[in-house]
């Protein structure tokens, strides 16, 4: 027996810009369906376009994203189900490309991948929004502005060690259980930014919840907009959830705003662009992943940053296994982003939360826009850091002699302050200014 496919939220909306848009859409038929990739001859398509695949049989209407071309043939990318398509699928182009709602009253709503709203139950729908292609180009390196001005994220350990600035790309790695979600839910809270943008990515569907209600409590979610396109969902859905919030803060940023950009995580989206790589046909390169995955994950880091009036600081999460290195989103992204920030499974054991392990994490904009007195403490604090971690073993089994090395003896005599700076209750934000007095109190 035959059931019409599920009903995407983007249906009403692509169905209007179908009837607005294509008067006399260019017809085709389905050849053929591999996976999730759909095969078909379609006249004049471009990549990138959605199409409408209707069934007579079934009864089925669905939408598609042309990925590709092999000879006359295109390849597309279902948004959604694709049960009840057969060969005998008619393929009309429609003259558009996917765009999402932007503006104002997109704060203290969650929407799906492709912009629309799954909180109408207690919000109700969308008013009348602009609407943005999802697909855009980052600004001209000279139309930006020069980061110059320190971003304050209430992390003692960052903002005093790690020092972020507005219009950084900061990527937040670490293994599965290291208190990512809760390290990005103390930034979200706790920052200076005005506006929060949050994608959530392949994540959990109980987590989206949790995240809301665990996070972003209150005033936090009336200042954020957050995108959802969970690991059920297509891997369209996913690629476009995280270009869907990338869209909106692009929007936020042309007024003049300041904007804090969370996706979470950059490991699940490219293994969603993987997906559609492969099934386009793609060549696996290094542990799978094609090449188009390398190419646009620079495109989409490089629309955050500073703008003409208003910035995107962004926090970027990676899935990371051991040290990192065998891993080449992790290694690919460390190199595009303008620091890192790793989460240790030493300290998340030990019960050190924020378990950022400091030696090992960089901000590359730091010296740029912080004082020198700060930057000289700072400096100081991660020697100490470093060298305690050198003798700890030696303090353990109680063969550390003291008087050999003066810097480990100063590392060790301020160990407990050390841990009392870097250790953090999640609910407890920590004022820039009383961050610095306590970074320059313990290097003195």
């Amino acid at each position: 027996m035959l059931h019409e496919a599920p009903r995407l939220d983007i249906v009403p909306r692509l169905h209007d810009a179908v009837a607005s848009a294509n008067t006399r859409p260019l017809k085709g038929r389905v050849k053929r369906i591999v996976g999730t990739m759909i095969h078909a001859m379609v006249p004049n398509a471009r990549l990138g376009e959605v199409c409408t695949l209707r069934d007579i049989a079934s009864g089925v209407t669905s939408y598609a994203e042309i990925v590709g071309f092999d000879d006359m043939v295109a390849m597309l990318s279902p948004l959604g189900p694709i049960q009840g398509l057969s060969t005998a699928t008619e393929v009309s182009t429609t003259g558009r490309f996917l765009e999402t709602p932007v503006g104002e009253a997109l704060l203290g709503r969650v929407l799906d991948g492709f912009g629309e709203p799954l909180d109408t139950d207690a919000k109700g729908p969308l008013p009348a929004l602009d609407a943005k292609p999802l697909e855009a180009l980052a600004p001209p390196a000279l139309s930006r502005r020069v980061i110059d001005r320190p971003l304050s994220v209430g992390i003692r350990s960052i903002d005093g060690l790690l020092t972020c600035a507005e219009g950084q790309r900061i990527g937040i790695y670490g293994e599965p259980g290291t208190g990512k979600s809760q390290l990005l839910g103390q930034i979200l809270r706790f920052s200076d930014a005005d506006v929060n943008v949050i994608a959530l990515v392949g994540e959990r569907g109980r987590e989206v919840r949790e995240f809301i209600e665990h996070q972003l409590p209150g005033e936090a979610m009336a200042r954020s907009v957050m995108v959802v396109a969970t690991s059920d969902r297509s891997s369209v859905e996913r690629v476009k959830g995280a270009q869907t919030a990338m869209t909106i803060a692009e929007r936020f940023r042309d007024e003049g705003r300041r904007v804090l950009l969370v996706v979470d995580s950059i490991t699940r989206l490219a293994r969603a662009l993987r997906e559609i790589g492969l099934a386009a046909g793609e060549p696996p390169t290094r542990r799978g992943f094609p090449p188009s995955v390398f190419t646009k994950l620079p495109g989409l880091f490089e629309r955050a940053g500073m703008g003409a009036k208003g910035s995107i600081t962004a926090f970027f999460t990676v899935l990371m296994e051991g040290d990192g290195t065998s891993d080449p989103v992790a290694e690919e992204t460390r190199s595009l982003l303008d620091g890192h920030i790793i989460l240790s499974p030493k300290f998340v054991r030990s019960g050190h939360f924020p378990a950022i392990d400091v030696p090992a994490s960089l901000s590359r904009v730091m010296l740029d826009v912080v004082k020198r007195d700060h930057a000289e403490a700072a400096r100081k604090i991660r020697q100490l850091i470093a060298k305690h971690a050198e003798v700890e073993f030696l303090i353990q089994v109680g063969e550390y002699k003291p008087g050999g090395d003066p810097l480990a003896d100063e590392a060790i005599a301020k160990w407990p302050r050390i841990l009392d700076f870097l250790r953090q209750p999640s609910l407890e934000r920590a004022d820039f200014v009383s961050t610095l007095a306590q970074l320059r109190s313990l290097a003195e």
